[in-house]
C-alpha cells in the first residue's frame, strides 16, 4: 500500500528512461520534479479530453475542415506571422 503525504498526495512507483529522468532533473532539481510530472499528466488528460470531444463532434458531423481547424487554431494561437510564429 502506497503512503499518504500531506496535501491529497500518494507516493507511487514509476519508471522512466534513464535519459528523460537525467533531463528532468536538470530542469527541475529533485524536490521539483513531482509537481513538474503532475502537471504533465495533467496537461496530458486535458488534452485527451480536447481529443474526446473533437471524435464525438466528428462522430457526429463528419471530419473537421481545414477552415475550421484553421479558425480554432486563430481563435487559440492568435495570427501566424511566419512559418512557426504567432502575433502577440
Amino acid at each position: 500500500m502506497a503512503a499518504q503525504r500531506a496535501g491529497n498526495t500518494e507516493n507511487v512507483s514509476i519508471s522512466l528512461p534513464t535519459d528523460l529522468l537525467a533531463v528532468l532533473r536538470e530542469r527541475t532539481g529533485r524536490r521539483g520534479l513531482s509537481s513538474y510530472i503532475a502537471e504533465a499528466v495533467r496537461h496530458q488528460l486535458e488534452m485527451d479530453g480536447l481529443a474526446e470531444i473533437v471524435a464525438a463532434q466528428e462522430a457526429e458531423h463528419g471530419p473537421l475542415t481545414e477552415a475550421e481547424i484553421e479558425a480554432a487554431s486563430r481563435g487559440l494561437f492568435g495570427e501566424v506571422q511566419s512559418k512557426g510564429e504567432h502575433a502577440a
